[in-house]
């Protein structure tokens, strides 16, 4: 009979995952002047359950300490690795200059589905604005651009979501 993990059990099961998968890609995440605490808050949280390394703050992006930020987050700020940076160009230069490929997660002219994309083994995910996206100074800093196929009538998902997705995508092609 199945049964939900909890305590010891839970914390050994993902211990032992992990020792037995090994993450192949170094993942940076590079947010764009996302405005909203609650979705900053959730990429925390989202960034270390992904394993991402290192997670750029930029533009208007608000910074922990922050109640929602640590509220939504559960004060991942506090163990995952982050750094604030207000300009985003800058944060890409030293990035590409650490060996980076940048990819913008967009909606662009050129962009391509985010499951047909060969992620190099160091990559930075790049997420815009909530409403404005990833602006048109920082998409030409960046190497590539996909996006997440839309089938309803909905023409985006919420910027966490979409990153969330695309960061599991590369994580489960190992």
């Amino acid at each position: 009979m199945m049964r939900p993990l909890i305590g010891t059990d839970l914390k050994r099961f993902v211990r032992d995952y992990r020792r037995a998968h090994p993450p192949p890609h170094d993942l940076v995440a590079l947010l764009q002047s996302v405005e909203y605490p609650a979705n900053v808050g959730s990429i925390f949280r989202l960034a270390d359950g992904a394993g991402v390394s290192e997670l750029v703050l930029t533009g208007i992006t608000p910074t922990p300490p922050n109640a929602t930020i640590d509220k939504v987050g559960r004060f991942k700020s506090l163990r995952l690795p982050w750094r604030y940076e207000a300009d985003p160009l800058a944060a890409i230069g030293g990035l590409k200059e650490r060996g980076y490929q940048i990819v913008a997660i967009e909606l662009t002219d050129d962009a391509t589905p985010y499951h047909q994309f060969d992620y190099a083994s160091k990559c930075c995910l790049v997420v815009g604005h909530e409403d404005h996206g990833v602006t048109k100074a920082t998409l030409a800093a960046c190497d590539a651009a996909v996006f997440l196929p839309m089938y309803g009538k909905g023409l985006s998902l919420n910027v966490h979501v979409a990153l969330a997705v695309v960061l599991y995508h590369i994580r489960s092609r190992g």
